[in-house]
């Protein structure tokens, strides 16, 4: 049985992962590359296996880097069923059309090639199955896999897989400790041979989960005591909505949230957020109080969704403070670079990043203090307040991700650390040695191991 990287090896994003039995080519994830030209341009390359060959695709949950090139794998002939949770399916179609729009937008621009067009996703959205947490499912005649609750983002999951006397188990993305909406991550079961575990923060520890509100609540009021715009560039599946409850929590429930218009300015998190209200069985013991007793815990008061773009352009014409809640999380595009464009010379603005920002993107470049950037091809001097939250963020830290690798009690025999930059997954691989005496290894991208 071999396993091959083909994506998120050496970085964070790209995720596409090859087992291959005496059988089966079976295929975990599919995502777009992100972060600076040079990682993007990879989603235009030709896969390093013949989609056509592949006989089933796992998928792990709905964001850009692990669904994005689905519609490009149908393009170049891949003919299998796809498995996902329930979310996930919706989720997906989701981020196929908001991505296929940028596409067209881009090679108006800058022609930029698209990578697949709408009746590929129209054939993706019927290759998928959706799936309940922690049912075993046959995907192939002799192989079952089973999807357990990751904790991530809605409908998110590692998976489990049980082939040819071996359980392989994929990390996909872990969640943070006590997110809002979400349950806490399962456990591992205690009979996996090999794990593919995310390593995005493999080197670091976030604050503490209780200081999340009151960190919030305090960039908020230093940011409406300058008078400028609070720009959040947040990823549309669950940063945002994650934001959204705890400012709900803020402004409903502890009365503190001052009084400022809030604009939602990105269609796709307000259509990602629909989805929340169709599956209530996923929400933690808290959310499920709120949607029992009939409280949106997605919206309050001052809460405006701007939907089109002449709505979006309105948000120029509010003075004084005002906060903007807008995709792309990584800055790499979306209606966030347009405002970024507008109020980063500002020193009366601010940015508060609370997500992960990928190498190149300009959202790393800002998080590293980059006095000077290029947006929209034209030099923008940065002179807002920048600020980052880590306990928002939707990857567990280091002690997470150990804690969970060895959460059965018993750790698996061999350990993959992916989707993290060389340091991280280094960092991480050592850490996993030095506690559980495991054998952890860094994979290349398209190098194959014997398992």
């Amino acid at each position: 049985m071999k396993l091959k990287f083909c994506g998120a090896a050496g970085g964070v994003t790209g995720s596409c992962h090859l087992l291959e039995t005496d059988k089966y080519k079976i295929l975990v994830d599919c995502g777009m590359f992100q972060g600076g030209k040079f990682n993007e341009g990879k989603n235009h390359e030709d896969f390093p296996f013949n989609p056509a060959e592949i006989d089933v695709l796992l998928v792990t949950h709905g964001h850009l880097d692990h669904v994005g090139r689905i519609p490009k794998l149908i393009k170049d002939g891949f003919k299998g069923k796809i498995w996902m949770t329930k979310a996930t399916c919706e989720f997906a179609e989701l981020i196929w059309v908001d991505g296929w729009h940028i596409m067209k937008e881009n090679l108006k621009r800058y022609g930029t090639p698209v990578l697949f067009g709408e009746a590929d996703i129209a054939v993706a959205k019927s290759y998928c199955t959706g799936i309940n947490y922690n049912e075993k499912t046959e995907v192939l005649p002799g192989v079952k896999a089973i999807w357990k609750d990751a904790g991530h983002i809605f409908g998110a999951a590692f998976i489990e897989l049980s082939v040819d006397g071996k359980k392989i188990a994929f990390s996909g993305d872990i969640g943070n400790e006590n997110v809002p909406i979400l349950k806490d991550t399962q456990k591992l079961s205690n009979d996996i041979d090999v794990l593919l575990c995310e390593s995005t923060y493999g080197d670091r520890i976030h604050e503490p989960i209780e200081v999340r509100r009151e960190v919030i609540l305090k960039l908020i009021k230093e940011g409406v005591k300058k008078g400028g715009a609070i720009m959040i560039p947040a990823f549309s599946l669950e940063r945002t909505q994650e934001f959204l409850y705890e400012l709900n929590k803020l402004s409903e429930h502890d009365k503190e949230l001052p009084k400022i218009p809030i604009f939602l300015d990105s269609p796709l998190a307000i259509d990602a957020t629909a989805v929340y209200g169709k599956y209530p069985e996923y929400y933690d013991e808290e959310a499920m109080r709120l949607h029992m007793v009939g409280d949106d815990f997605l919206d309050f008061p001052g809460l405006k969704m701007t939907h089109t773009r002449e709505e979006s352009k309105q948000i120029n014409h509010i003075r004084g403070s005002k906060m903007i809640i807008a995709g792309a999380g990584m800055m790499n595009g979306g209606r966030i670079i347009h405002h970024a464009f507008r109020y980063l010379p500002d020193p009366n603005s601010t940015l508060i990043i609370v997500g992960y920002q990928a190498s190149g993107t300009l959202g790393r470049k800002l998080y590293e203090g980059k006095e000077k950037v290029k947006i929209m091809g034209a030099d923008v001097d940065v002179r807002c307040t920048i600020k980052a939250i880590g306990a928002l963020s939707a990857h567990g830290d280091q002690k997470k991700l150990i804690d969970w690798a060895g959460s059965s009690g018993n750790t698996p025999k061999k350990i993959f650390c992916i989707h993290g930059e060389s340091h991280a997954a280094t960092e991480f691989a050592h850490r996993l040695r030095d506690k559980y005496k495991v054998e952890a290894f860094i994979p290349e991208f398209g190098e194959e191991f014997e398992i």
